[in-house]
Protein backbone atom coordinates (compact mmCIF):
# COMPACT_ATOMS: atom_id res chain seq x y z
CA UNK A 1 0.00 0.00 0.00
CA UNK A 2 1.31 3.47 -0.82
CA UNK A 3 0.66 5.48 2.10
CA UNK A 4 1.75 5.11 5.78
CA UNK A 5 0.90 4.50 9.21
CA UNK A 6 0.91 8.17 9.82
CA UNK A 7 -1.39 9.43 7.36
CA UNK A 8 -5.04 9.92 8.05
CA UNK A 9 -7.25 7.45 5.89
CA UNK A 10 -11.12 7.91 5.20
CA UNK A 11 -13.73 5.39 3.63
CA UNK A 12 -17.34 4.56 3.39
CA UNK A 13 -17.60 1.68 5.65
CA UNK A 14 -20.77 0.43 4.66
CA UNK A 15 -21.76 -1.47 1.81
CA UNK A 16 -22.96 0.66 -1.55
CA UNK A 17 -25.95 0.90 -2.53
CA UNK A 18 -29.10 2.90 -0.50
CA UNK A 19 -29.48 1.98 3.00
CA UNK A 20 -31.48 3.33 6.22
CA UNK A 21 -27.55 4.22 7.73
CA UNK A 22 -24.41 4.75 5.84
CA UNK A 23 -21.13 5.21 7.66
CA UNK A 24 -17.82 6.88 6.97
CA UNK A 25 -15.00 5.93 9.10
CA UNK A 26 -11.83 7.73 9.67
CA UNK A 27 -8.66 6.45 10.98
CA UNK A 28 -4.83 7.63 11.82
CA UNK A 29 -3.60 11.25 13.76
CA UNK A 30 -5.67 13.99 12.19
CA UNK A 31 -8.82 12.15 12.51
CA UNK A 32 -10.62 14.89 14.79
CA UNK A 33 -9.33 17.62 13.27
CA UNK A 34 -10.53 16.23 9.63
CA UNK A 35 -13.70 14.91 10.72
CA UNK A 36 -14.60 18.62 12.33
CA UNK A 37 -14.65 20.52 8.93
CA UNK A 38 -17.97 18.39 8.18
CA UNK A 39 -19.12 17.09 11.82
CA UNK A 40 -20.95 20.34 14.00
CA UNK A 41 -22.31 18.53 16.94
CA UNK A 42 -25.85 20.11 18.21
CA UNK A 43 -24.68 20.71 21.69
CA UNK A 44 -22.43 23.26 20.39
CA UNK A 45 -19.59 22.16 21.40
CA UNK A 46 -15.98 21.56 19.19
CA UNK A 47 -15.33 17.75 18.33
CA UNK A 48 -12.11 17.42 19.68
CA UNK A 49 -14.09 17.88 23.24
CA UNK A 50 -15.92 14.66 22.42
CA UNK A 51 -15.47 11.68 25.13
CA UNK A 52 -14.38 8.55 23.77
CA UNK A 53 -16.95 5.87 22.87
CA UNK A 54 -19.99 7.97 23.11
CA UNK A 55 -22.84 8.66 20.42
CA UNK A 56 -23.11 12.54 19.93
CA UNK A 57 -25.78 13.82 17.49
CA UNK A 58 -24.69 16.07 14.66
CA UNK A 59 -25.18 17.73 11.49
CA UNK A 60 -22.86 17.34 8.09
CA UNK A 61 -22.23 20.58 6.70
CA UNK A 62 -20.19 21.42 3.77
CA UNK A 63 -17.71 24.31 5.31
CA UNK A 64 -17.89 28.14 3.62
CA UNK A 65 -13.89 27.72 2.31
CA UNK A 66 -14.19 24.51 1.00
CA UNK A 67 -14.85 24.36 -2.90
CA UNK A 68 -18.28 21.97 -2.68
CA UNK A 69 -19.74 24.74 -1.03
CA UNK A 70 -20.15 26.06 -4.79
CA UNK A 71 -20.56 22.99 -6.63
CA UNK A 72 -24.25 22.65 -6.08
CA UNK A 73 -24.17 19.17 -6.00
CA UNK A 74 -27.59 18.88 -6.14
CA UNK A 75 -30.44 20.75 -7.80
CA UNK A 76 -32.28 22.36 -5.02
CA UNK A 77 -29.86 23.62 -2.30
CA UNK A 78 -31.43 23.07 1.48
CA UNK A 79 -32.55 26.29 3.17
CA UNK A 80 -29.60 25.86 5.73
CA UNK A 81 -26.43 26.83 3.72
CA UNK A 82 -24.06 23.79 3.16
CA UNK A 83 -26.17 21.70 4.97
CA UNK A 84 -25.84 17.91 3.98
CA UNK A 85 -28.06 15.68 6.69
CA UNK A 86 -28.30 14.86 10.28
CA UNK A 87 -25.68 12.08 11.88
CA UNK A 88 -24.24 10.70 15.20
CA UNK A 89 -20.73 10.59 15.29
CA UNK A 90 -18.40 8.30 17.72
CA UNK A 91 -15.16 9.14 18.31
CA UNK A 92 -12.85 5.98 19.45
CA UNK A 93 -9.58 7.01 21.09
CA UNK A 94 -6.09 4.72 20.28
CA UNK A 95 -5.41 2.29 21.41
CA UNK A 96 -9.22 1.25 21.92
CA UNK A 97 -10.29 1.05 18.40
CA UNK A 98 -10.42 -1.74 15.42
CA UNK A 99 -6.99 -0.13 14.13
CA UNK A 100 -5.52 0.91 17.47
CA UNK A 101 -5.38 4.46 16.39
CA UNK A 102 -7.56 7.66 16.93
CA UNK A 103 -10.95 6.59 14.69
CA UNK A 104 -14.03 8.63 13.90
CA UNK A 105 -17.76 7.04 12.72
CA UNK A 106 -19.58 9.31 11.07
CA UNK A 107 -23.51 7.14 10.89
CA UNK A 108 -25.58 9.23 8.48
CA UNK A 109 -28.53 8.13 6.02
CA UNK A 110 -27.25 5.97 4.20
CA UNK A 111 -27.57 7.95 0.35
CA UNK A 112 -24.50 7.05 -1.44
CA UNK A 113 -24.50 11.21 -2.06
CA UNK A 114 -24.14 12.54 1.15
CA UNK A 115 -21.28 9.54 2.14
CA UNK A 116 -19.52 10.48 -1.60
CA UNK A 117 -19.79 13.97 -0.38
CA UNK A 118 -18.28 13.46 3.06
CA UNK A 119 -15.89 11.48 1.98
CA UNK A 120 -15.05 14.13 -0.57
CA UNK A 121 -14.24 17.03 2.28
CA UNK A 122 -12.70 14.95 4.62
CA UNK A 123 -9.83 14.14 1.79
CA UNK A 124 -9.55 18.02 1.12
CA UNK A 125 -9.28 18.18 4.63
CA UNK A 126 -6.25 16.16 5.08
CA UNK A 127 -7.43 12.41 4.93
CA UNK A 128 -6.59 10.58 1.91
CA UNK A 129 -8.78 7.59 0.24
CA UNK A 130 -8.29 3.93 2.58
CA UNK A 131 -7.20 1.47 -0.15
CA UNK A 132 -8.80 -2.54 0.40
CA UNK A 133 -8.27 -3.99 3.51
CA UNK A 134 -5.99 -0.77 4.73
CA UNK A 135 -8.38 -0.49 8.35
CA UNK A 136 -8.09 -4.17 8.92
CA UNK A 137 -4.07 -4.17 8.11
CA UNK A 138 -3.50 -1.12 9.88
CA UNK A 139 -5.26 -3.45 12.77
CA UNK A 140 -2.94 -6.14 12.36
CA UNK A 141 0.08 -3.75 12.01
CA UNK A 142 -0.25 -1.77 15.11
CA UNK A 143 -0.50 -5.12 17.01
CA UNK A 144 -4.31 -5.13 17.49
CA UNK A 145 -4.72 -8.65 15.50
CA UNK A 146 -2.26 -10.97 13.91
CA UNK A 147 -2.41 -12.18 10.57
CA UNK A 148 -5.34 -15.24 11.09
CA UNK A 149 -7.33 -12.80 13.02
CA UNK A 150 -7.08 -10.67 10.08
CA UNK A 151 -7.96 -12.96 7.65
CA UNK A 152 -11.02 -13.87 10.24
CA UNK A 153 -12.29 -10.83 9.32
CA UNK A 154 -12.76 -11.20 5.81
CA UNK A 155 -13.98 -14.81 6.28
CA UNK A 156 -16.85 -12.93 9.09
CA UNK A 157 -17.66 -10.59 6.02
CA UNK A 158 -17.87 -13.59 3.21
CA UNK A 159 -19.74 -16.33 5.67
CA UNK A 160 -22.69 -17.73 3.64
CA UNK A 161 -23.49 -20.54 6.42
CA UNK A 162 -23.48 -20.48 10.24
CA UNK A 163 -20.85 -23.19 10.20
CA UNK A 164 -18.48 -21.12 8.34
CA UNK A 165 -19.64 -17.87 10.06
CA UNK A 166 -18.95 -20.18 13.44
CA UNK A 167 -15.01 -21.27 12.30
CA UNK A 168 -14.67 -17.39 11.21
CA UNK A 169 -15.54 -16.12 14.92
CA UNK A 170 -13.51 -19.11 16.54
CA UNK A 171 -10.49 -17.56 14.27
CA UNK A 172 -11.13 -14.09 15.21
CA UNK A 173 -10.95 -14.86 18.77
CA UNK A 174 -7.59 -16.10 18.58
CA UNK A 175 -8.43 -20.09 19.03
CA UNK A 176 -6.15 -21.07 15.58
CA UNK A 177 -3.12 -18.36 16.79
CA UNK A 178 -2.88 -19.70 20.05
CA UNK A 179 -1.95 -23.20 18.94
CA UNK A 180 0.10 -22.22 16.41
CA UNK A 181 2.11 -19.76 18.92
CA UNK A 182 2.02 -22.73 21.53
CA UNK A 183 3.79 -24.91 18.59
CA UNK A 184 6.06 -22.40 17.41
CA UNK A 185 6.91 -21.63 21.10
CA UNK A 186 8.29 -24.94 21.66
CA UNK A 187 10.22 -25.17 18.63
CA UNK A 188 11.96 -21.89 18.86
CA UNK A 189 13.02 -22.99 22.52
CA UNK A 190 14.25 -26.58 20.72
CA UNK A 191 16.15 -24.06 18.36
CA UNK A 192 17.84 -22.09 20.72
CA UNK A 193 19.19 -25.57 22.83
CA UNK A 194 20.23 -26.92 19.72
CA UNK A 195 22.02 -23.63 18.32
CA UNK A 196 23.52 -23.13 21.88
CA UNK A 197 24.96 -26.25 22.21
CA UNK A 198 26.64 -25.68 18.98
CA UNK A 199 27.83 -22.71 19.56
CA UNK A 200 29.23 -23.90 23.27
CA UNK A 201 30.17 -27.47 22.47
CA UNK A 202 33.42 -26.95 24.48
CA UNK A 203 31.04 -25.90 27.57
CA UNK A 204 30.23 -27.30 30.92
CA UNK A 205 26.30 -26.72 30.20
CA UNK A 206 23.28 -28.36 30.47
CA UNK A 207 21.22 -28.46 27.35
CA UNK A 208 18.10 -30.70 26.47
CA UNK A 209 18.89 -34.34 26.40
CA UNK A 210 17.99 -36.37 23.52
CA UNK A 211 15.09 -37.82 25.24
CA UNK A 212 13.24 -34.57 25.88
CA UNK A 213 14.32 -33.05 22.56
CA UNK A 214 12.42 -35.77 20.61
CA UNK A 215 9.02 -35.11 23.36
CA UNK A 216 8.99 -31.50 22.37
CA UNK A 217 9.56 -31.94 18.68
CA UNK A 218 7.06 -34.68 18.75
CA UNK A 219 4.32 -32.70 21.02
CA UNK A 220 4.75 -29.92 18.06
CA UNK A 221 4.46 -32.63 15.42
CA UNK A 222 1.43 -33.65 16.51
CA UNK A 223 -0.54 -30.53 16.79
CA UNK A 224 0.74 -29.58 13.65
CA UNK A 225 -1.04 -32.73 11.92
CA UNK A 226 -3.34 -32.52 14.00
CA UNK A 227 -4.50 -28.95 12.79
CA UNK A 228 -3.35 -29.82 8.89
CA UNK A 229 -5.99 -32.60 9.31
CA UNK A 230 -8.60 -30.32 9.63
CA UNK A 231 -7.90 -28.58 6.36
CA UNK A 232 -10.63 -30.47 4.22
CA UNK A 233 -12.99 -30.24 6.33
CA UNK A 234 -12.58 -26.78 7.29
CA UNK A 235 -12.94 -25.70 3.58
CA UNK A 236 -16.14 -26.91 3.41
CA UNK A 237 -17.33 -25.69 6.06
CA UNK A 238 -15.89 -22.14 5.11
CA UNK A 239 -16.94 -22.04 1.43
CA UNK A 240 -19.65 -24.79 1.26
CA UNK A 241 -19.21 -27.99 -0.07
CA UNK A 242 -20.05 -29.11 -4.54
CA UNK A 243 -22.33 -31.96 -4.88
CA UNK A 244 -22.96 -33.29 -8.29
CA UNK A 245 -25.66 -35.06 -9.46
CA UNK A 246 -25.08 -37.64 -12.42
CA UNK A 247 -27.06 -40.13 -14.27
CA UNK A 248 -28.15 -41.33 -17.71
CA UNK A 249 -31.49 -39.31 -18.75
CA UNK A 250 -34.57 -39.63 -17.38
CA UNK A 251 -33.26 -41.79 -13.75
CA UNK A 252 -34.85 -38.67 -12.06
CA UNK A 253 -31.92 -36.06 -11.47
CA UNK A 254 -33.90 -32.78 -12.04
CA UNK A 255 -36.58 -34.13 -9.79
CA UNK A 256 -34.35 -34.83 -7.29
CA UNK A 257 -32.76 -31.58 -7.47
CA UNK A 258 -36.53 -30.18 -7.18
CA UNK A 259 -37.18 -32.04 -3.96
CA UNK A 260 -33.72 -31.16 -2.19
CA UNK A 261 -34.31 -27.69 -3.02
CA UNK A 262 -37.94 -27.57 -2.13
CA UNK A 263 -39.22 -25.66 -5.20
CA UNK A 264 -39.28 -26.04 -9.14
CA UNK A 265 -35.79 -25.13 -10.67
CA UNK A 266 -35.07 -27.74 -13.29
CA UNK A 267 -37.99 -28.32 -15.93
CA UNK A 268 -38.57 -32.12 -15.61
CA UNK A 269 -40.41 -34.23 -18.45
CA UNK A 270 -40.79 -37.72 -19.26
CA UNK A 271 -38.31 -36.81 -22.42
CA UNK A 272 -34.91 -38.49 -21.95
CA UNK A 273 -32.27 -35.75 -22.39
CA UNK A 274 -33.90 -32.57 -21.21
CA UNK A 275 -31.30 -31.15 -19.05
CA UNK A 276 -28.65 -30.43 -21.65
CA UNK A 277 -26.56 -27.90 -19.59
CA UNK A 278 -25.86 -27.58 -15.74
CA UNK A 279 -28.10 -26.12 -13.03
CA UNK A 280 -26.63 -25.30 -10.35
CA UNK A 281 -28.44 -24.04 -6.78
CA UNK A 282 -27.81 -23.85 -3.00
CA UNK A 283 -29.28 -24.88 0.13
CA UNK A 284 -28.69 -24.96 3.81
CA UNK A 285 -27.70 -27.97 5.47
CA UNK A 286 -27.52 -27.84 9.32
CA UNK A 287 -25.58 -25.04 8.58
CA UNK A 288 -22.93 -25.42 5.89
CA UNK A 289 -23.97 -24.35 2.42
CA UNK A 290 -24.27 -27.03 -0.02
CA UNK A 291 -24.07 -26.12 -3.72
CA UNK A 292 -26.15 -28.83 -5.53
CA UNK A 293 -25.53 -29.38 -9.49
CA UNK A 294 -27.90 -31.34 -11.78
CA UNK A 295 -25.94 -32.30 -15.03
CA UNK A 296 -27.26 -33.43 -18.28
CA UNK A 297 -27.77 -37.19 -18.60
CA UNK A 298 -24.34 -38.93 -19.66
CA UNK A 299 -25.23 -41.10 -22.43
CA UNK A 300 -23.46 -41.94 -25.67
CA UNK A 301 -25.34 -39.22 -28.30
CA UNK A 302 -25.03 -37.83 -31.70
CA UNK A 303 -26.80 -34.50 -30.81
CA UNK A 304 -24.10 -31.96 -30.51
CA UNK A 305 -26.36 -29.92 -28.07
CA UNK A 306 -26.57 -32.60 -25.49
CA UNK A 307 -22.76 -33.71 -26.27
CA UNK A 308 -21.80 -30.30 -25.20
CA UNK A 309 -23.78 -30.96 -21.93
CA UNK A 310 -22.26 -33.89 -21.39
CA UNK A 311 -18.55 -32.45 -21.39
CA UNK A 312 -19.84 -29.82 -18.48
CA UNK A 313 -21.10 -32.94 -17.11
CA UNK A 314 -17.45 -34.39 -16.73
CA UNK A 315 -15.94 -30.96 -16.12
CA UNK A 316 -18.55 -30.48 -13.25
CA UNK A 317 -17.95 -33.77 -12.38
CA UNK A 318 -14.00 -33.54 -12.00
CA UNK A 319 -14.30 -30.56 -8.81
CA UNK A 320 -16.68 -31.86 -7.07
CA UNK A 321 -16.65 -32.92 -3.03
CA UNK A 322 -19.37 -35.61 -3.58
CA UNK A 323 -20.90 -36.91 -6.85
CA UNK A 324 -24.68 -38.57 -6.42
CA UNK A 325 -25.27 -40.81 -9.07
CA UNK A 326 -28.50 -41.69 -9.40
CA UNK A 327 -30.15 -44.80 -11.51
CA UNK A 328 -33.82 -45.71 -11.85
CA UNK A 329 -34.16 -48.22 -9.29
CA UNK A 330 -37.77 -49.29 -10.74
CA UNK A 331 -36.01 -51.20 -13.74
CA UNK A 332 -32.29 -53.27 -14.35
CA UNK A 333 -29.04 -51.19 -14.55
CA UNK A 334 -27.81 -50.02 -18.50
CA UNK A 335 -24.84 -50.50 -19.71
CA UNK A 336 -24.62 -46.59 -19.45
CA UNK A 337 -25.50 -47.07 -15.66
CA UNK A 338 -22.44 -49.95 -15.23
CA UNK A 339 -20.25 -47.37 -16.97
CA UNK A 340 -20.66 -44.48 -14.86
CA UNK A 341 -20.18 -46.84 -11.64
CA UNK A 342 -17.11 -47.89 -12.76
CA UNK A 343 -16.05 -44.16 -13.53
CA UNK A 344 -16.90 -42.74 -10.38
CA UNK A 345 -15.45 -46.05 -8.18
CA UNK A 346 -12.27 -44.17 -7.05
CA UNK A 347 -14.24 -40.82 -6.26
CA UNK A 348 -15.98 -39.99 -3.25
CA UNK A 349 -19.71 -41.19 -4.09
CA UNK A 350 -23.39 -42.31 -2.80
CA UNK A 351 -25.12 -44.34 -5.16
CA UNK A 352 -29.10 -43.27 -5.31
CA UNK A 353 -31.66 -45.69 -5.96
CA UNK A 354 -34.64 -43.56 -7.49
CA UNK A 355 -38.23 -44.82 -7.61
CA UNK A 356 -38.55 -46.59 -4.39
CA UNK A 357 -42.40 -46.07 -5.36
CA UNK A 358 -41.97 -48.23 -7.83
CA UNK A 359 -41.19 -51.98 -8.20
CA UNK A 360 -37.87 -52.66 -7.18
CA UNK A 361 -35.75 -54.65 -10.25
CA UNK A 362 -31.83 -52.38 -10.28
CA UNK A 363 -31.30 -53.80 -6.83
CA UNK A 364 -29.50 -56.34 -6.04
CA UNK A 365 -27.17 -56.05 -8.82
CA UNK A 366 -23.67 -57.44 -8.81
CA UNK A 367 -22.74 -53.79 -10.31
CA UNK A 368 -23.89 -52.16 -7.15
CA UNK A 369 -21.83 -53.98 -4.90
CA UNK A 370 -19.20 -52.15 -2.78
CA UNK A 371 -20.93 -48.70 -3.74
CA UNK A 372 -22.67 -46.61 -0.35
CA UNK A 373 -26.19 -46.53 -2.07
CA UNK A 374 -29.62 -44.68 -0.74
CA UNK A 375 -33.35 -45.67 -1.62
CA UNK A 376 -35.44 -42.63 -2.34
CA UNK A 377 -38.18 -41.49 -4.71
CA UNK A 378 -38.11 -38.13 -5.44
CA UNK A 379 -41.42 -37.69 -6.47
CA UNK A 380 -42.95 -38.67 -2.65
CA UNK A 381 -40.08 -37.57 -0.76
CA UNK A 382 -39.25 -40.78 0.64
CA UNK A 383 -35.80 -41.69 1.50
CA UNK A 384 -34.34 -37.99 1.43
CA UNK A 385 -33.92 -37.64 4.87
CA UNK A 386 -31.70 -40.15 5.00
CA UNK A 387 -29.63 -39.13 2.01
CA UNK A 388 -29.54 -35.85 3.80
CA UNK A 389 -27.87 -37.55 6.89
CA UNK A 390 -25.77 -39.48 3.95
CA UNK A 391 -24.37 -36.40 2.99
CA UNK A 392 -23.09 -35.37 6.55
CA UNK A 393 -21.06 -38.51 6.54
CA UNK A 394 -19.83 -38.28 3.86
CA UNK A 395 -18.55 -34.38 3.11
CA UNK A 396 -16.86 -34.71 6.10
CA UNK A 397 -14.93 -36.76 8.72
CA UNK A 398 -17.01 -35.50 11.71
CA UNK A 399 -20.68 -34.17 10.28
CA UNK A 400 -22.08 -30.62 10.26
CA UNK A 401 -21.51 -30.24 13.80
CA UNK A 402 -19.66 -27.76 15.75
CA UNK A 403 -16.21 -28.57 16.46
CA UNK A 404 -14.40 -28.09 20.00
CA UNK A 405 -11.43 -28.15 18.07
CA UNK A 406 -9.96 -25.19 15.79
CA UNK A 407 -10.52 -26.03 12.31
CA UNK A 408 -7.89 -24.61 9.55
CA UNK A 409 -10.00 -23.14 6.42
CA UNK A 410 -7.34 -21.20 4.74
CA UNK A 411 -5.43 -22.80 1.63
CA UNK A 412 -2.87 -20.23 3.05
CA UNK A 413 -2.72 -21.87 6.49
CA UNK A 414 -2.69 -25.06 5.40
CA UNK A 415 -0.30 -24.75 3.00
CA UNK A 416 2.19 -23.22 6.00
CA UNK A 417 1.21 -26.08 8.12
CA UNK A 418 2.29 -28.74 5.17
CA UNK A 419 5.78 -27.08 5.22
CA UNK A 420 5.72 -27.21 8.38
CA UNK A 421 5.21 -30.77 8.91
CA UNK A 422 7.82 -31.95 6.23
CA UNK A 423 10.36 -29.69 8.17
CA UNK A 424 9.31 -31.53 11.53
CA UNK A 425 9.28 -35.03 9.96
CA UNK A 426 12.82 -34.34 8.79
CA UNK A 427 14.19 -32.76 12.02
CA UNK A 428 12.81 -35.79 13.83
CA UNK A 429 14.48 -38.23 11.77
CA UNK A 430 17.88 -35.97 11.73
CA UNK A 431 17.53 -35.79 15.67
CA UNK A 432 16.97 -40.44 15.61
CA UNK A 433 19.85 -40.59 13.57
CA UNK A 434 22.08 -38.81 15.49
CA UNK A 435 22.93 -35.94 12.70
CA UNK A 436 24.84 -32.92 13.42
CA UNK A 437 22.60 -29.91 15.44
CA UNK A 438 24.17 -27.72 12.32
CA UNK A 439 21.19 -29.64 10.13
CA UNK A 440 19.02 -30.02 12.50
CA UNK A 441 18.60 -26.36 13.61
CA UNK A 442 18.19 -25.74 10.25
CA UNK A 443 14.82 -27.95 9.91
CA UNK A 444 13.54 -27.00 12.92
CA UNK A 445 14.02 -23.50 12.05
CA UNK A 446 11.74 -23.77 9.02
CA UNK A 447 8.93 -25.35 10.70
CA UNK A 448 8.95 -22.73 13.18
CA UNK A 449 9.27 -20.46 10.38
CA UNK A 450 6.55 -21.76 8.63
CA UNK A 451 4.27 -21.78 11.16
CA UNK A 452 5.25 -18.22 11.71
CA UNK A 453 3.41 -17.54 8.61
CA UNK A 454 0.12 -18.28 9.83
CA UNK A 455 0.10 -15.27 12.48
CA UNK A 456 2.00 -12.96 10.65
CA UNK A 457 5.47 -13.19 13.00
CA UNK A 458 7.18 -14.30 10.13
CA UNK A 459 5.83 -12.29 6.89
CA UNK A 460 6.54 -10.30 3.88
CA UNK A 461 5.09 -7.73 1.97
CA UNK A 462 4.09 -9.51 -0.93
CA UNK A 463 2.46 -11.68 1.48
CA UNK A 464 0.50 -9.11 3.08
CA UNK A 465 -0.53 -7.33 -0.20
CA UNK A 466 -1.96 -10.44 -1.41
CA UNK A 467 -3.95 -10.95 1.82
CA UNK A 468 -5.30 -7.65 1.96
CA UNK A 469 -6.38 -6.74 -1.62
CA UNK A 470 -9.07 -9.59 -1.34
CA UNK A 471 -10.53 -6.65 0.98
CA UNK A 472 -12.94 -4.38 0.42
CA UNK A 473 -12.26 -0.24 0.69
CA UNK A 474 -13.68 0.22 4.02
CA UNK A 475 -12.58 -2.48 5.53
Amino acid sequence: MSGGLDDTICAIATAAGEGGIGIVRLSGPQSLDVASQVVRLRSGCPLSSMSSHTLHLADLVIPASNKLSDARPVPSRPSVSGLLDEALVVYMKAPRSFTAEDVVEIQSHGGMLVLELVCKICVESGSRMAEPGEFTKRAFLNGRLDLSQAEAVLDTIKATSYAGLNVAQRQLRGDLAREVDQARTSLLTVLAHVEAAIDFVDEDISFLQHDELLRIMREASAVVHKLEATAHDGRILREGAHVVILGRPNVGKSSLLNRLLREERAIVTAIPGTTRDVIEESIDLDGVTIRLVDTAGVRETDDIVEREGIKRTRLAQDEADLLLVVVDGSVPLTNDDRNLLIAVKDRKHVVVLNKSDLPDEANPDAALVGHSSCRISAITGSGIEMLKSILRVHLTSRGFETAENVTVTNVRHRDALRRANDSLGQALESVQCGMAGELISIDVRAAADALGEITGAITTDEILGRIFSEFCIGK
